[in-house]
């Protein structure tokens, strides 16, 4: 199966599958997180769709995981929630290449801190950033009900080449037991017939198809992501995963994330020989 084909079909069903959700509107996931899509356009014309959530620490303030395009709306609903941006605690970016809305952010709320992937310190300079979740500290702020881990196996710091948007920080919000992942998995929550030509039909799971070279360029690197992934099936108690493209696993996401490096395994296998 061509991945780069495929990669392109999502981007292009993701106008279909997720035409039908609100766009801009804070949904409730669980206890204390809510999840809002976006609209994201490729070369002006294909909507792929983007996130962010927004997550209710102990401490009352807000923890505010990505950022989409900042609409009349959507602001009036984030000041509802946190008091005018008073009671933001930190906005955080942990895909590397989902960079675009974060200036609008800042200029709307200049006074929170703000806290990206490396890629976001070097290419966003118009933001005072308090930090890069490569550092272990940061990544530990919000413990221990928000907790954020990077995939082994693959590169974080500086992902090559442009169009390489597999890789990016892992966030899970224990009280609503739900995962914050941008890109490297994807679900597809609706049919799509162009997709199913494909393999691919409603309830599917998948690693993002830029897997390749996402992944470190070494035997061993397929098998040490997977085996990360497994460590986080066993470490965190899930039940949603909220992705970036196509749609949300919401129920059963730890099975079937278990199901889907399962299935991935031939795929494992022949990247690793691939790099012998």
């Amino acid at each position: 199966m061509n991945r780069t084909i495929i990669a392109l079909l999502i981007a292009i069903i993701a106008t279909v599958t997720i035409a039908d959700q609100k766009i801009g509107v804070p949904v409730l996931i669980g206890p204390n997180f809510w999840n809002i899509r976006g609209n994201f356009r490729v070369m002006a014309v294909v909507n792929i769709h983007t996130q962010m959530s927004v997550i209710k620490l102990p401490n009352g303030k807000f923890l505010i995981v990505d950022t989409i395009d900042l609409t009349s709306d959507l602001k009036s609903a984030l000041d509802r929630m946190t008091n005018n941006g008073a009671n933001i605690e930190a906005i955080i970016g942990v895909h590397p290449f989902h960079t675009t809305y974060f200036k609008a952010f800042y200029d709307a709320y200049p006074t929170v801190p703000f806290y990206g992937t490396p890629r976001h310190l070097r290419v966003v300079k118009d933001i005072p950033w308090k930090g890069d979740l490569n550092q272990q500290n940061i990544r530990n702020k919000w413990n221990p009900d928000v907790e954020i881990r990077l995939p082994a196996g693959a590169e974080f710091v500086n992902p090559q080449p442009e169009d390489n948007h597999f890789n990016s920080a892992w966030l899970f919000h224990k009280p609503s037991r739900t995962m914050h992942i941008d890109d490297t998995v994807i679900y597809a929550d609706e049919d799509s017939l162009v997709l199913k030509i494909f393999g691919i039909k409603k309830g599917d799971m998948i690693f993002h198809p830029k897997i390749d070279p996402g992944l470190y360029n070494y035997p061993a690197a397929p098998f040490e992501f997977r085996d990360w992934v497994l460590k986080v099936i066993k470490d965190w108690d899930f039940d949603n995963i909220v992705c970036a493209h196509l749609g949300n696993k919401l129920g059963g996401a730890k099975l079937k994330l278990n199901q889907t490096v399962t299935a991935a395994e031939p795929l494992f296998r022949k990247l690793s020989e691939k790099r012998k």
